[in-house]
């Protein structure tokens, strides 16, 4: 009876690093893929370029593959469970990082049945990372990048957007990356913010900057990054405007937009009652809603409410009776806002809404209570968690200090150390190196 072996691969941008393998795996016996899900990717590093379907379809037409199963996790251990292989083959590049808990694993269950791990040296001259830089230089397309955020949205169980104010800040976005107990941590999107875009252009956050002129920094963002983009719409806009609005943003690749339920004027919703802000009917703003979603031309595309309810003090079942019909007017999330330092009227509204049979995408933006750890929110049930001016409320500062040191001292050398070297600013910036 012939052996069988076990390959776990997320089998990406397939290489002959990946071929070798394979290779090696058969000469042992009849080769199982286990095909890492976007979900069991996802946990440890960014989610793939291709879909499961796609990277499914290019490995079971690899010579020397019997067949491929899921694996929906990154640990190896429920599938060997499973099909108790002969052996496991890997790659000897998996002893140190992030995967040397799941190594051990392996050998751990193999011993159960007297299974073998085999590992293979590590291809020289072949880097997945470096694939996938450069994947990353030659971009995305819109329709790619239009699909990503419902991909991201299956695959995590909390994404992480961060404000955007101009091409350098995407950048920021797109590439800062830390390596964490917990894996890598990096950022899954770019929140298109009214608020720090208006501001970045030195002019109120009242709708004064039209959708051309934000259009225009969009595109700007679009050809130099590749994530997901979520488009701070305000209030829409007259109902008839806003439809073509949803078309530019999905024509764009851009992801999602976020309306508020608000009518006149836009004022920051952290003025809360301070200022005059008046809520949109529930009619007025469902048939809004039901008009962008006519507008669409795909299916990938999302409408996500705001509510404002808890901003105006109108309390919990204000906001839940209007997340219920704007998710029945066809929203594809809703987006719960607060102003309070803490997140206890926010964590009140998830676990009501964890009841709707209708739920879709919750959104949250702790600017106000930003105390609160993304593990508690993933806990209550939100999907995505925005920092919505954080980027470019640091900027500033950092700007107006290096302005005055340079008056004070007559000279730039007091500020170098608090200044990015030219170099690494130039290698940030695609094609500057």
């Amino acid at each position: 009876m012939s052996k069988t072996v076990y390959v776990g691969m997320s089998a990406d941008l397939v290489h002959p690093g990946h071929l070798n393998i394979i290779k090696k795996a058969a000469e042992l016996g009849d080769v199982t893929i286990g095909l890492l899900t976007d979900q069991a990717i996802a946990s440890y590093k960014r989610v793939p370029f291709m879909t499961f379907e796609q990277r499914l379809q290019v490995i079971e037409n690899i010579k020397g593959v019997t067949r491929v199963v899921p694996q929906t996790t990154l640990d190896y251990v429920p599938n060997l469970e499973q099909y108790k292989p002969d052996y496991v083959v890997h790659g000897d590049d998996w002893q140190q990082g992030v995967q040397k808990n799941v190594r051990q694993s392996v050998i751990d269950c193999l011993a159960q049945w007297d299974g073998k791990l085999v590992e293979v040296p590590y291809t020289q001259g072949i880097s997945s990372s470096a694939l996938h830089k450069a994947m990353k230089e030659i971009g995305t397309t819109p329709q790619i990048r239009l699909k990503s955020l419902k991909r991201l949205l299956s695959a995590k169980p909390l994404l992480r957007f961060l404000d955007l104010h101009n091409a350098l800040s995407g950048l920021i976005i797109e590439n800062t990356r830390v390596e964490t107990a917990n894996g890598a941590q990096e950022f899954d999107g770019m929140w298109g913010s009214s608020l720090t875009d208006s501001t970045a252009k030195g002019k109120p956050d009242i709708e004064a900057v039209d959708v051309s002129s934000r259009m225009n920094t969009l595109n700007e963002v679009l050809e130099v990054t590749t994530k997901p983009i979520i488009y701070d719409g305000d209030t829409g806009g007259k109902t008839e405007h806003f439809v073509f609005t949803v078309k530019t943003l999905e024509r764009l690749g851009v992801s999602a937009v976020i309306i508020e339920d608000k009518t006149g004027l836009k004022k920051n919703s952290l003025f809360g009652t301070d200022v005059a802000q008046t809520q949109d009917s529930i009619e007025g703003f469902s048939a809004k809603i039901k008009a962008g979603k006519l507008a669409q031309a795909t299916d990938d595309f999302m409408i996500i409410a705001r509510i404002e309810s808890l901003i105006l003090g109108q309390g919990i079942d204000h906001a839940l009776e209007r997340a219920k019909a704007f998710l029945d007017a066809g929203a594809d999330g809703i987006m719960i806002h607060s102003r309070e330092k803490t997140p206890n009227e926010i964590f009140e509204f998830c676990d009501r809404y964890a009841d709707f049979e209708n739920k879709k995408t919750l959104v949250v933006v702790p600017s106000s209570y930003n105390s609160v750890y993304e593990s508690e929110l993933a806990a209550k049930g939100v999907n995505i968690v925005i920092y919505a001016n954080q980027l470019l409320r640091s900027a500033y500062p950092a700007m107006v200090n290096t302005a005055t040191s340079i008056l004070e001292h007559g000279r730039s050398a007091e500020v170098d150390s608090s200044m990015m070297p030219i170099k690494q600013i130039l290698e940030l910036i695609p094609g500057g190196k």
